[in-house]
């Protein structure tokens, strides 16, 4: 059994005057509000309790968009058939205190985790499906081959191709490396079993203040319990205003959250 956890949080200033009165998780990307697309993708991996955390100033958004998650659309069609829970963060303190904050609502059970940002052509049903129904603990990461992985978490791999390092930002953040060890980012979807929050209440603040979900991350890589799975199809990053345009065309171009009938990653 598995819960699932979208973080909504965080300022947006990449969005610039878009977010001076909403969250930037409610504009519109396509013909649906941002949100709606993490939503729909956890409900396509059976994932039926969610959680969302998100910042003070716009809780109140969200429970009135989204109610409890029994959402129909204006015609009255079902939309969502979910349990809603929320929760708002006060300050904000990186990824993994966002994942720190499911720990009273998942208990035991495995957790989904989605950035509210991060939209997928495929759902990754089979992926995330294969961790909660057998892979028996640690996490599993997905990623995606992008032109510019040094804006992103990268793995690095050993000669056997296992992950033997994740390094957040390099270059950028993380200066011991010139060029990035890797043309694969750590994308906004994670899986973890019931350890992480032991795993989180360990971690330092990095150089810039937040708790890393890739030291999270590479926690369990240094367990032995890390496993991965590369992203099919699209991914983008809903981060900026250039790119809420082009998303909504390459959705309305191929859809978005499309179920593979392939074999389990």
């Amino acid at each position: 059994m598995a819960k699932g956890l979208i973080c909504a949080g965080g300022e947006a200033t990449r969005l610039g005057e878009l977010t001076r009165i909403t969250n930037k998780h409610l504009l519109p990307v396509g013909e649906w509000p941002m949100v709606y697309y993490s939503l729909a993708l956890l409900q396509a991996a059976g994932v039926r309790e969610v959680l969302i955390v998100t910042g003070q100033n716009h809780a109140g958004e969200f429970i009135d968009l989204l109610g409890d998650g029994h959402t129909p659309t204006r015609e009255g069609e079902p939309l969502f058939d979910l349990d809603l829970t929320y929760k708002v963060q006060t300050k904000a303190g990186g990824i993994a205190q966002v994942v720190a904050m499911a720990e009273s609502f998942a208990g035991d059970d495995k957790l989904v985790v989605c950035l509210g940002d991060n939209i997928f052509e495929y759902a990754e049903v089979d992926a995330i499906r294969s961790f909660v129904e057998e892979q028996e603990s640690g996490a599993k990461i997905f990623l995606k081959e992008v032109p510019d992985p040094e804006r992103f978490g990268v793995p690095q791999f050993g000669e056997d191709g296992e992950i033997i390092d994740l390094i957040e930002k390099p270059v950028m953040l993380d200066k011991r490396f010139t060029e990035a060890p890797s043309n694969l980012a750590v994308v906004g979807l994670y899986c973890f079993d019931s350890t992480v929050y032991d795993i989180i209440r360990t971690l330092e603040p990095s150089a810039r203040g937040e708790y890393e979900i890739t030291d999270v991350n590479r926690a369990y890589m240094e367990r032995g319990n890390l496993t991965h799975a590369e992203v099919q199809g699209w991914w983008r990053d809903a981060g900026t205003y250039e790119s809420l345009g082009s998303i909504g065309t390459l959705i309305s171009e191929t859809g978005a959250n499309k179920v593979r009938k392939s074999a389990r990653a």
